[in-house]
């Protein structure tokens, strides 16, 4: 096998083995607690992390590891005509706070993802997630920590490369679903 790739390789497994797991709790909490009052998880990233916002919000809607009754779970990041039209007459910066202002309301909560946690839409999407009352999630790599200070729980992934930050993530995010998946069936996980 090529040398980089095996390269690659082992610094994922390095990134995924020095996770902290112990940071999942806090996110589970909120996520559920959300959840149960009938609250709605609003998910939000760019790029590969705006993708990673329309999987683990598609797991909560329809189907992870079992069949339930579907989760309250949107992503911020899947309507292109909101979020072209908010980017041309408001700014990119606004995308996700507008939408928001729009849909969210207190006892809601933000998962904001960003690997570099430092992107201005992500922020101002938590400084509106805060005005409204909405509980803050961050998801974050090594340099997020404006992000993660910024949130009532983070997840922080110790790697600097985006590559490997979004595939940690993309871990801690399947393992919260699965978590919430239990709960929400009754079983103790």
């Amino acid at each position: 096998m090529n040398v980089e790739c095996l390269k690659w390789i082992e610094d994922a497994r390095k990134a995924l083995g020095e996770f902290d797991t112990s940071q999942l709790d806090g996110v589970v909490r909120i996520c559920a607690a959300s959840l149960k009052s009938g609250g709605t998880l609003f998910f939000c990233g760019n790029g590969g992390s705006a993708a990673d916002s329309m999987h683990l919000s598609a797991e909560l809607v329809g189907r992870f590891l079992s069949d339930r009754e579907p989760m309250r779970a949107v992503a911020l990041t899947a309507d292109n005509a909101v979020m072209t039209a908010i980017a041309n007459d408001f700014g990119y910066e606004g995308v996700f706070a507008r939408q928001l202002s729009a849909l969210a309301r207190a006892g809601d909560t933000l998962i904001a993802i960003s690997t570099s946690g430092r992107s201005p839409s992500i922020l101002a999407a938590v400084a509106e997630a805060r005005r409204l009352g909405l509980s803050v999630v961050a998801m974050t790599g090594a340099g997020g920590a404006d992000l993660a200070e910024a949130a009532d729980a983070s997840v922080v992934v110790p790697a600097s490369v985006s590559g490997h930050v979004q595939e940690v993530l993309l871990a801690a995010g399947h393992a919260v679903c699965a978590a919430l998946e239990s709960e929400s069936s009754g079983r103790v996980s």
